[in-house]
């Protein structure tokens, strides 16, 4: 086995926290089902560690992106019902129906080639309807869903969920989610005997008119917070640290890095972090993010490079070779890392490279 000094930064990933935080959803909403979105690799946290753990917790519906992540999902939980996001794309219908997996359909097309694929088959296999409802990006329009009212085609292609996926629901205020929420009503009144499913992350805290049938979180479960501006009341999920590498001190006028765009105004001691943008740390946080040493907020100077970060760790006097340096955790948390570096969380933790070493653990916070 490898040992962790081989690593130039390590990952913790708090499985308790996952499975808390997936409890305390499905908690906003007494008796309404509750799934998980596990897609890119459960958020760049490790689908093979993280979907045993909510399956374990109670979860028995999830939700992937691709054909592929479904495969692996289904190895790791054969009796879980999971629903393919990305929908029927074009010669997948046969593996879906081999692996027991729900395509959420989209289109017309898709619609009746699932349901030409039940009729070959004999019976019905589960599928999703999307409507796309604002986001003008996958789903049927609200016109051609309401047109399937009555539509012997719902039952012959097993459709089993609607569903609409929210523009807005970090943003209470914002108009469009009434906008949703009205067309999304209107559906269920035009198909009152199909479940649905509303309400993303964020979309769980807009109230009891947003939960419908099912709950579909993902960020939230991994500590991304549901409701900005507010506490967050998810529990962290990941903590992210680098070896420092080398200290110096550098002369006024100095600079460090690429294109030298960092100067130093006055003598300053810098950290080099043995991580970089190759490890899924983005580049884009250059001159705005910053790491904890000691519990001190050290600013990131200079470009960051392929495998190196620069700190300037002149009031950190615990920076020293060998030391720890924090790049998500404790006060820098997945939103305002995100923020930092002109991005949301989303994108940070999806990011999360495989050159660390992971810790999992479960029951800690981290």
């Amino acid at each position: 086995m490898t040992s962790e000094p081989s690593y130039g930064a390590s990952l913790t990933i708090d499985l308790g926290a996952i499975a808390a935080n997936w409890q305390r959803l499905a908690a906003q909403a007494p008796g309404i089902g509750c799934a998980a979105v596990v897609k890119a690799d459960a958020y760049g946290c490790g689908l093979a560690r993280v979907a045993p753990v909510l399956w374990e917790a109670g979860c028995r519906t999830f939700f992937v992106a691709h054909l592929s992540e479904a495969i692996e999902a289904r190895t790791l939980m054969p009796e879980a019902v999971l629903y393919v996001l990305n929908g029927l794309l074009p010669g997948t219908g046969p593996a879906l129906i081999a692996k027991g997996l729900r395509p959420v359909l989209g289109a017309r097309d898709e619609l009746a080639e699932w349901a030409a694929l039940c009729a070959e088959l004999g019976t019905p296999r589960p599928a999703a309807l999307h409507v796309d409802t604002g986001m003008n990006r996958l789903g049927l329009s609200v016109a051609d869903a309401l047109a399937l009212a009555g539509d012997p085609i719902l039952a012959q292609a097993g459709i089993g969920l609607l569903m609409t996926h929210l523009v807005s629901a970090e943003l209470p205020g914002d108009g469009v989610n009434a906008r949703q929420g009205a067309a999304f009503a209107a559906l269920r009144a035009a198909l009152p005997d199909i479940p649905a499913s509303f309400a993303n992350s964020s979309g769980v805290f807009l109230g009891p008119h947003a939960h419908h049938d099912l709950l579909r979180p993902g960020y939230a479960l991994f500590g991304g917070n549901p409701v900005p501006g507010s506490p967050n009341p998810m529990r962290p999920v990941v903590r992210l640290e680098a070896i420092i590498a080398q200290v110096r001190t550098v002369a006024a006028g100095e600079t460090c890095g690429y294109n030298g765009r960092w100067m130093a105004a006055q003598p300053r001691r810098l950290a080099t972090l043995s991580m970089g943008y190759a490890d899924g740390y983005p580049r884009s946080a250059s001159g705005r993010g910053a790491a904890l040493v000691d519990g001190v907020r050290c600013p990131i100077v200079g470009l960051i490079s392929m495998d190196l970060i620069i700190l300037d760790v002149t009031d950190a006097p615990g920076a020293m070779r060998g030391a720890k340096a924090v790049l998500i955790g404790d006060a820098l948390d997945i939103d305002s890392v995100g923020w930092a570096a002109g991005t949301i969380g989303y994108e940070i933790l999806t990011g999360l490279g495989s050159r660390y070493v992971r810790h999992y653990v479960t029951g800690n916070a981290v």
